[in-house]
């Protein structure tokens, strides 16, 4: 009865091992596929911007802008006096070149009919509209808006040059000046403009594309975000310059919201039969670029800060204080996943003394539980970093405090 209990315990044990070789050779990487699938289309999400208005009104600018670049940035949308653009024109993002700003043609000229350029343009290519204007309300603008509204796309009407504006204000009554009421009468004219045209509700920003951190900015970021949807929303928030605290956080969050797919994906692979744990270092790594480079802490993005804020890259670097965010590299992450791994080596050694199967779960495990804990602390680091390299940037005329960093 003994020998015959063991023949049957061996059995099963036979029985689990071919089951987990047929789970192994199709449920996992059935969906490890459809995990991939899932991530790709977050990073692949198009999202087409089209930035109009009239002819000098800073267009290309502040597509230069949204876009992390300053206008003299090899990869920048050329910029001038004179309008530039004679057709639609598509600037993919540095970062996620699924998201593109289209610098489309000046407005305001003597034959300008807005139906017809919109047909021209191609209304329906956009997902948003953002009407850029400068100085003052013109016919042009309410045409624009008018037709827009009639059909039934969503703009937002962009008060550029503020900061020209606040000088010339400034200069005209010095004695008199007050920006917050200076930034008020601009803000009421173009609201009753717009409305006078006939547009309910105008959303009107005041912003500086020189200086794009000031002003409305913050504001327009925040109401963009609220309003779109799904992918979109998520292509938005990676893609939009963060240049607040405010704007850093929302970006960690909608990051934070996918590392358990990142982290599953790592504990699929290495649940697979005969792949080396190495595969995840890479993925993982892969993974890290990537929110260093979404949190501006790469060399590229810290040099084209230094650029738009007039400050040194050197400067910004040394605000950079989190282990990986200083060195990113694949002994620095394997040392991390081995740290948090190590305590559950055993249990995986122990487990597959009796079932095999149930060592490449529990190992799985625990790269799940690493990846997830290396992948949440670099994102936390990567945040905190992006907070203090933002405050070395903008902060004019003063020298931030030296980090204290606190990593090994």
């Amino acid at each position: 009865m003994f020998s015959s209990a063991l023949q049957s315990l061996e059995l099963r044990e036979q029985d689990l091992a071919e089951m987990g070789s047929l789970l192994q050779s199709r449920v996992v990487p059935e969906v490890s596929r459809q995990l991939q699938s899932l991530l790709d289309s977050l990073d692949s999400a198009p999202l087409d911007i089209a930035v109009t208005g009239e002819s000098g009104a800073g267009k290309s600018t502040l597509v230069n802008a949204l876009r992390g670049l300053s206008d003299c940035d090899p990869c920048a949308a050329p910029t001038g006096v004179v309008e530039t653009t004679a057709e639609p024109t598509p600037y993919p993002h540095p970062g996620l070149p699924s998201v593109r700003l289209w610098d489309l043609p000046g407005t305001g000229t003597p034959s300008f009919r807005a139906e017809r350029y919109l047909e021209q343009v191609g209304l329906e290519r956009y997902d948003f509209f953002l009407l850029v204007a400068s100085e003052r309300f013109r016919e042009s603008h309410a045409q624009l808006a008018q037709a827009l509204a009639g059909a039934g796309r969503r703009f937002y009407f962009l008060r550029t040059k503020v900061d020209q504006d606040l000088r010339a204000s400034r200069f005209r009554r010095p004695a008199g000046f007050h920006e917050g009421q200076v930034l008020a009468e601009l803000q009421e004219d173009c609201v009753r403009q717009l409305e006078r045209a006939g547009v309910a509700a105008p959303r009107v920003f005041l912003l500086s594309g020189v200086q794009l951190h000031l002003y409305d900015f913050p504001r327009l970021q925040a109401t963009l975000a609220e309003e779109l949807q799904g992918h979109k929303r998520h292509a938005l928030l990676l893609a939009l310059p963060a240049l607040t605290a405010t704007a850093v956080q929302r970006r960690k969050e909608v990051l934070r919201c996918h590392i358990w797919k990142k982290a599953l994906l790592a504990c699929l692979v290495s649940a697979l039969p005969g792949l080396p744990l190495q595969l995840n270092v890479n993925m993982l790594l892969e993974t890290l670029a990537s929110y260093r480079r979404s949190f501006g802490l790469d060399e590229a993005s810290l040099g084209a800060l230094a650029r738009v804020s007039a400050g040194s890259p050197e400067r910004l670097r040394a605000q950079v204080c989190s282990a990986l965010g200083r060195e990113l590299s694949p002994a620095s992450v394997q040392d991390v996943l081995s740290q948090v791994a190590r305590c559950g080596q055993a249990a995986a050694r122990l487990a597959g003394t009796r079932v095999p199967l149930l060592q490449n779960l529990v190992a799985g495990g625990i790269s799940f539980v690493a990846a997830y804990a290396l992948l949440h602390g670099a994102l936390e680091g990567f945040a905190t970093d992006a907070q203090r390299v933002l405050e070395a940037a903008y902060r004019t005329g003063e020298d931030p405090p030296e980090p204290v960093c606190f990593c090994d």
